[in-house]
């Protein structure tokens, strides 16, 4: 966050979950359209390295606001209160954790993991939130081996079909989108263990800001959190225009897999029911606090942190300004 004059916006660095893609649309509509500027901001985008990472880059003082995984900050707040960025504008109501599976083999169910290698990329959010899994679907995650590869899905989804590995931990869109960019099929050719069946009470990705950020300037979060629910508005009316946003960032974008990844995001990841009632942004704090007390059980959280501690819903737009319907 760097100080400017009063006649200066207020310059927010601000860490992505990955590399631009098509399901982070929403914050370069904001830009382009000048919603950012109205609010007196200038933000500066970072390319992030996962969603579950965004949570300790935004504590190493770098970054003021971030794109983040709700579940990785449960474990952060717990080793380390009152130090971890809060939630102000939850995207993802649904978990877009999954383990992909090839579709023409053995493994029907998740008790049929046992005894059987996944791969994951380092520091995948769905891996780890594989203890949470396990204890949901009665599973020893002892009894599964996992291995880490640095490939892109798009490389490694060939080798799992060949019989490298059984599974693949990932988000279903990103999988999806990476599959297609390989020359496969991806709805024939996978089959998905999904975390929004198994562990439903799962969030996933939110706009995150630091204590820092929230303490000294409220008016700046509420101001942030107004013009991404804005660009997710025109998102949402838009998916081609909000494709080239993405594109003017990453000219190499492959923009018919990322259209099908923003659109599939639309559809899974942010279309829990609740979103019809409490709008895109808002959280459940009894559906959080389930989280929390399952991943208290399954990663022994020595002090398992409150809703509160995790999710600031101060800042966010009146209902009747927040997106229900992603159709």
């Amino acid at each position: 966050m760097t100080m400017t004059t009063a006649t200066e916006p207020l310059l927010l660095r601000f860490i992505l979950n990955t590399f631009y893609s098509g399901p982070q649309a929403w914050f370069f509509m904001a830009d382009d359209r000048g919603y950012f500027e109205e609010e007196g901001l200038q933000v500066e985008f970072t390319e992030g390295d996962t969603l579950a990472n965004a949570v300790p880059k935004l504590m190493g003082g770098a970054y003021d606001a971030g794109y983040g995984d709700m579940n990785a900050l449960v474990e952060w707040a717990s080793a380390r209160p009152g130090e971890t960025p809060v939630g102000v504008f939850a995207l993802h109501n649904r978990s877009p954790y999954t383990i992909a599976v090839p579709a023409s083999g053995a493994l029907r169910q998740p008790a049929d993991l046992a005894g059987r290698t996944l791969v994951t990329h380092p520091n995948d959010a769905a891996w780890r939130m594989f203890p949470e899994f396990c204890a949901a679907c009665g599973i020893d995650p002892d009894s599964v081996k996992i291995e880490v590869s640095d490939l892109p899905h798009r490389a490694i989804v060939p080798l799992m079909l060949q019989g490298r590995w059984d599974g693949l931990f990932g988000f279903v869109n990103t999988i999806r989108a990476q599959t297609l960019e390989a020359g496969i099929a991806p709805d024939s050719t996978l089959r998905h263990f999904e975390w929004q069946h198994h562990v439903p009470s799962l969030y996933g990705a939110a706009l995150m800001v630091t204590p820092v950020l929230r303490r000294d300037h409220p008016a700046a979060v509420a101001g942030l959190v107004r013009a991404v629910n804005r660009g997710l508005a025109d998102t949402v009316a838009d998916v081609d225009a909000a494709i080239e946003a993405v594109a003017r960032r990453n000219p190499a974008l492959d923009r018919r897999a990322n259209r099908e990844r923003l659109a599939g995001t639309l559809a899974l990841e942010m279309a829990h029911p609740e979103g019809s009632t409490l709008g895109i942004g808002a959280v459940d704090t009894a559906r959080l606090a389930t989280t929390i007390e399952l991943m208290a059980r399954a990663k022994q959280l020595a002090r398992p942190p409150r809703p509160e501690d995790l999710f600031d819903s101060r800042f966010l737009p009146p209902p009747s300004e927040r997106v229900r319907s992603l159709a």
